[in-house]
């Protein structure tokens, strides 16, 4: 996953006709820096990867990440009707019902 950003980041800088002696200056980092960003190097921090998609102008990009978790919300969402429907056994069950279908009405 590192590398395939790298390389979309390396390939961002070439689009856009940059030097990596450019983008390494305006991100305030060495090119040795840039290169291993572009090679996507697990050691080179968040922080150093946010700098350099800001001076290629794709830091809003950046914010996209996670925006729609669709498993999340599914998850949370599940954990609240279990919440919601939680209440109304306990009330249920201190009414005197002996079962969740004691809503039904009796002939």
């Amino acid at each position: 996953m590192l590398a395939r950003l790298g390389e979309r980041i390396r390939l961002a800088r070439l689009r856009r006709q940059l030097s990596s002696a450019a983008i390494a200056a305006r991100a305030g980092i060495s090119r040795t820096t840039l290169y291993k960003v572009e090679l996507g190097d697990p050691g080179i921090t968040l922080g150093t990867c946010l700098r350099v998609l800001a001076a290629l102008g794709l830091d809003q990009d950046f914010d996209q990440l996670a925006a729609d978790d669709h498993v999340g919300r599914r998850l949370q969402d599940l954990a609240l009707d279990r919440a919601a429907a939680s209440p109304r056994r306990r009330t249920a069950r201190r009414s005197g019902a002996h079962s969740p279908s004691s809503d039904e009405e009796t002939p």
